[in-house]
């Protein structure tokens, strides 16, 4: 984090000013605090079906007791699931980032307010954008970004976990597929 005081203004790195921005906008989507509702994922992942009967499962129309097919379709369920666990990782490791970078952002503000002469927080979107905020309303802007930071990374961290659930699912699933298989080919084969 650079921070200019420079003529009573101050400047954050551009990769700050940007995710400032971001947030804002993430904010403003997620103020209206996100209801799950029936679904078990704040990200809208689909939950894994545990096949409890096997001979039942198999014998749905869509699988039609073809092992390979549904071998197929649970494999690719599993690195569905792996694309969304490197997308949630990458997120949650964005967030734990920027939550400390907005901290300190916040901390500076204050100091700055404590010198009691008025100031204006200069925010760097880009090469040719900048936007001003009078120091309250960047300490407002910053305190609810924290906050809103802070609140995804609980969905983040709930949905991982949920994740980590449909993972386990997903290779039990394909493991009792695989063993009733091999129990039918040996069934098939002692006759």
């Amino acid at each position: 984090m650079s921070i200019f005081l420079n003529a009573f203004r101050f400047s954050l790195s551009i990769s700050q000013i940007c995710s400032l921005y971001t947030r804002q906008v993430i904010m403003e989507e997620t103020k209206n605090s996100v209801d799950l509702g029936d679904k078990k994922s704040y990200a809208g992942i689909p939950e894994a079906e545990f096949v409890d009967d096997v001979d039942a499962y198999m014998a749905k129309l869509e699988n039609a007791g073809n092992v390979d097919k549904v071998l197929k379709k649970l494999d690719e369920q599993h690195s569905k699931y792996k694309f969304m666990e490197l997308n949630l990782l990458s997120k949650r490791k964005r967030l734990r980032a920027q939550i400390p970078d907005l901290k300190r952002s916040l901390s500076m503000i204050e100091k700055l307010q404590n010198q009691k002469e008025e100031f204006e927080t200069e925010y760097l979107l880009s090469a040719n954008v900048m936007l001003e905020y009078s120091l309250e309303d960047a300490k407002q802007l910053l305190t609810q970004n924290i906050s809103t930071a802070t609140k995804n990374l609980g969905y983040v961290e709930h949905d991982l976990d949920f994740l980590r659930d449909q993972f386990t699912t997903t290779e039990v699933n394909m493991a009792r597929v695989f063993n009733w298989d091999v129990k039918r080919r040996q069934a098939a084969k002692g006759k």
